[in-house]
């Protein structure tokens, strides 16, 4: 008893070896024989004969270890292989040499092969093919080729029934041991001790002994039966199907069996099987009506309709003057959802003719006969059939709504709202669906009014309806009435009690297109705020999950547990029972995935002990680690809007949401946007140029322009000779840390690239400067004025780099230096002509460099200009500063002239002098 009380993982690891067993014949072949053996009614003796005695042990295996548990391992596997191919063919060439003459073909090519004339070897080739040439078989079964009992055996197998019909089973299983080790191809011993273990318990072993009786005896179908059995409680749907296949085989002419393996078949979802099943049942039993409608629907789910038709238009055929109306019904049905009403009509009209010529035509076949005349445009005559669904219209719901639904999609709105009014009250239909057609009836009719309370009462009973819920929303905007939009898709306010009440994992208001409907509601009102917290989550996730899908794909490599994942197709059905040939019930894509998972795993096992075996002749302790192999596995997230990115419609959203974030000062997170968007894929060229446009906008009033360096870089390298794009793009970089090393690689490639633009080197100049690097600057600025010599900002950036250089220590002709950069300055005047500020910088160079006396006279000339106030120039899309800030005078130097001018009256000693300029020029 303690080898029964064994756990259930040791049950499962013995019959791992039990169900190794391998089949010469998988389920597949079984069908077809089934098959050839109906149609021909015929038995082949030889073939039986050599079924029977297709499985047994080897010599000095003992057979017991085959349904002990203890005793299994890897050994098993080879010890009970049964007769294979070479044990029958040897046994068949045996039984042919003795039959034959002396001198035969067989014997000949033994003895001679070299001698042999063409005709031998042509007969000797035909010989080996007579198996597959399939000639006809033998009725009857050859007398005397059953093996006949010893009387001890005999005697013996009687005790240990009597035992266990006596509930002797402990008593049973020894005896019924003996008896094996004696005769160890014996099936009826095997069956006795099935039952015997089935009653205490052991259903393992149970299933093992009835799975090897039923091998040992393939023509006994009450064996197969048996094992079907069992394998369906366990639910084990194919290897119960191959049961079935194997009783069918040896009882072909059992229709339940057929009848059961079909519905197990459906079961699988397998239809095509399922209908060629039935259709044999039909063959078999022509009067199965049944049967016969059931292969219709079957070839009807797995698309074969034409199959379908054909079968049952065949048995009206057949049966002109008696058939049976419910087939004549379904052919209807199918030919009516293939849109073939002709056909249809025509079946009912003779129908009627022949089978109801003295009666009433059924119901349900005279309003199909309506609805087929309504889709032929006869609809006089299809009302006259329909008025009898008024008098029942408690009864035949289903006949209503199909009506009803005829008359919806063929257009005529008014009868489909008619016969759709017929369900109000009936309890059997579902009331929010009805709701729902009747709203569509109305809007169909332009009764808006009515469309909308019928609208809100299929709201009410499908609240997770969202097709529902926007087109109600819709209709809403067109009449005017936002408000009620919004609070029909708004959240509840009890929300917290909502979703204490509710299992979802996601109600209806966290719905995308719920948001997106909700957006542009909020867009049209200009309620930037709403617009914005309702759809920036929705944009935002579902651009950054597009922008890492976008990144360059790598090859994955499968893991190891989803290579076993796989795999576990093949290892099923051939490790769980002796069953393991037949055909797993699993798509061909899955089958060939996982005969490479296979062969995958199989290599790197090889790989493996190569580096295994490696190790140790180096005398390395080696040891793996499967998980290093294995790559992280990537999670596929869907985004919350799929089509953001397909549909026109939502590029402008996201640049009117970029443009309400920057509205509400929130820069960075519209950078943010823009820059995933950009990312995110190709199809948005179109627009790609206006996001670009928008980022540099915004990156340059944002006072951390870091997200949108890559669109004012983009701007200026599409507009490299426009001064607003180099403007804007060094008003930006110059707010990052180290900009200049960061862009010196772009500002070179342009200057390289374009000899006729000046910015680049301006813009290097100014880098200089700040640096107090004047030499560089001026190279720079000399650069600049090659290209454009008349500019003034030019001119007064090479006469200050000039006069700066000259202040330094090291430079040797510095008066010549000093009179250049003074020229320079002069030649600024000029082109300013004579402006106020070109007098100033004049001025204050004449000071910088000591000559007081001419500065002196350039600030007289300043303090006798007056300059009006004008707007400071501003790039593009940026807000003047308001006035209010702003003092009166902005624009005028002479007050700085003033204080330049009094500092060198106060430090040549005219102190009176320079008070006196303060006072006139610098108090108001």
């Amino acid at each position: 008893m303690d080898k029964e009380d064994n756990a259930t993982g040791d049950h499962e690891e013995a019959s791992q070896y039990v169900f190794a067993v391998c089949l010469e014949e998988d389920m597949e072949e079984d069908v077809e024989d089934d098959e050839e053996d109906e149609e021909d009614g015929e038995v082949d003796e030889e073939d039986e004969d050599e079924d029977e005695n297709t499985f047994s042990f080897k010599d000095g295996v003992n057979p017991l270890d085959f349904v002990e548990d203890d005793a299994f391992g890897d050994q098993v596997y080879e010890q009970f292989v049964g007769m294979g191919y070479e044990a029958l063919a040897e046994r068949k060439r045996k039984a042919l040499e003795d039959s034959r003459p002396e001198g035969s073909v067989k014997k000949a090519r033994h003895e001679d092969v070299t001698g042999a004339s063409m005709e031998e070897i042509m007969e000797a080739m035909n010989y080996g093919m007579q198996r597959r040439t399939r000639k006809p078989k033998k009725k009857g079964r050859r007398k005397g080729s059953k093996k006949k009992l010893t009387p001890e055996i005999t005697r013996r197998l009687g005790e240990a029934t009597l035992h266990y019909v006596h509930g002797r089973y402990e008593e049973a299983i020894p005896i019924l041991a003996e008896i094996v080790k004696q005769a160890p191809d014996l099936s009826e011993t095997y069956h006795t001790l099935g039952l015997v273990h089935d009653n205490l318990g052991n259903e393992l072993k149970a299933l093992n002994c009835f799975t090897i009786a039923a091998l040992l005896a393939p023509k006994n179908p009450a064996l197969w039966e048996l094992l079907f059995g069992w394998f369906n409680r366990r639910g084990d749907a194919h290897k119960a199907i191959y049961c079935l296949s194997r009783a069918i085989s040896a009882d072909p002419k059992n229709i339940d069996l057929k009848l059961g393996r079909a519905s197990l078949y459906v079961k699988l979802g397998d239809y095509h099987k399922a209908a060629a099943s039935y259709e044999q049942i039909v063959q078999a039993c022509p009067d199965n009506v049944e049967a016969l409608k059931t292969a219709a629907v079957m070839y009807d789910r797995s698309g074969q309709h034409e199959q379908s038709i054909h079968i049952l238009e065949a048995y009206l055929r057949d049966h002109p003057t008696e058939a049976d109306p419910s087939v004549i019904d379904l052919l209807a049905s199918i030919l009516m959802e293939n849109n073939a009403h002709n056909e249809a009509i025509q079946h009912i009209e003779h129908a009627q003719l022949v089978f109801c010529s003295n009666k009433a035509m059924p119901l349900t076949m005279k309003i199909k006969a309506g609805i087929c005349h309504a889709y032929l445009g006869n609809m006089e005559k299809a009302e006259t059939l329909f008025s009898a669904l008024e008098q029942q219209s408690a009864d035949q719901a289903d006949l209503i709504a199909k009506v009803a639904d005829s008359f919806m999609s063929l257009g005529h709105y008014s009868s489909a709202l008619k016969y759709y009014l017929m369900l109000k009250g009936n309890t059997k239909y579902n009331k929010g669906f009805l709701h729902m057609k009747i709203a569509r009836c109305h809007l169909s009719l332009n009764d808006r009014v009515q469309a909308i309370l019928w609208f809100y009462e299929a709201v009410k009973t499908l609240e997770d309806n969202i097709e529902t819920r926007l087109t109600l929303a819709s209709i809403l905007l067109e009449e005017a009435r936002e408000d009620e939009a919004i609070l029909l898709l708004s959240p509840p306010k009890n929300l917290d009690r909502f979703e204490a009440q509710t299992n979802k994992s996601e109600p209806w208001w966290c719905n995308g297109k719920v948001k997106l409907k909700l957006c542009y509601i909020y867009r049209a009102k200009g309620m930037l705020k709403e617009f914005v917290d309702a759809i920036y989550p929705l944009v935002h996730e579902s651009l950054r999950i597009k922008s890492l899908q976008q990144k360059v794909k790598v090859k994955k490599r499968l893991t190891k547990s989803v290579l076993l994942e796989r795999v576990k197709v093949l290892d099923d059905h051939q490790t769980d029972n002796l069953l393991c040939r037949s055909r797993p019930v699993a798509p061909a894509s899955d089958l060939l995935k996982a005969a490479r998972a296979k062969k995958l795993l199989q290599k790197k096992a090889k790989v493996k002990e190569e580096k295994r075996a490696e190790a140790m002749a180096a005398g390395v302790d080696w040891q793996s680690d499967d998980s290093a192999d294995d790559p992280p596995e990537e999670i596929h997230q869907e985004p919350p809007l799929p089509d953001l990115l397909k549909d026109k419609e939502n590029h402008g959203l996201v640049i009117d949401l970029c443009k309400s974030l920057a509205s509400l000062h929130r820069y960075c997170e519209a950078l943010e946007i823009i820059n995933l968007a950009l990312k995110s894929t190709r199809n948005m060229c179109s627009v790609a140029e206006e996001l670009r446009s928008l980022g540099a906008q915004i990156a340059y009033n944002t006072p951390d322009p870091e997200h949108g360096v890559d669109c004012v870089k983009y701007i200026a390298d599409q507009h490299p000779y426009s001064n607003a794009a180099w403007n804007c793009y060094y008003k930006v970089i110059t707010r990052l840390d180290d900009w200049y090393a960061r862009h010196y690689k772009f500002l070179r490639g342009k200057r390289d690239k374009l000899k006729d633009c000046a910015p680049p080197s301006i813009i290097s100049g100014h880098h200089f400067t700040k640096k107090s690097r004047h030499q560089d600057a001026a190279r720079e600025y000399l650069e600049a004025y090659k290209l454009l010599p008349e500019n003034p900002l030019i001119n007064l950036c090479v006469g200050t780099a000039l006069i700066n250089l000259a202040l330094g220590h090291r430079l040797q002709n510095r008066h010549q230096c000093v009179a250049q950069g003074l020229a320079f300055l002069h030649k600024n005047l000029q082109l300013c002509e004579f402006s106020q500020e070109a007098f100033f910088n004049i001025a204050r160079a004449y000071h910088h460099v000591g000559l007081v006396t001419l500065a002196a006279w350039h600030y007289g000339k300043v303090l006798a200009m007056h300059v009006k106030d004008y707007p400071i120039p501003k790039l593009p899309h940026e807000k003047p500063e308001s006035v209010e800030n702003r003092l009166l005078g902005y624009c005028d130097l002479r007050r700085e002239a003033a204080f330049n001018l009094h500092l060198i009256y106060k430090k040549s000693g005219a102190v009176d002098l320079a008070r006196q300029v303060l006072r006139d020029h610098c108090t108001f």
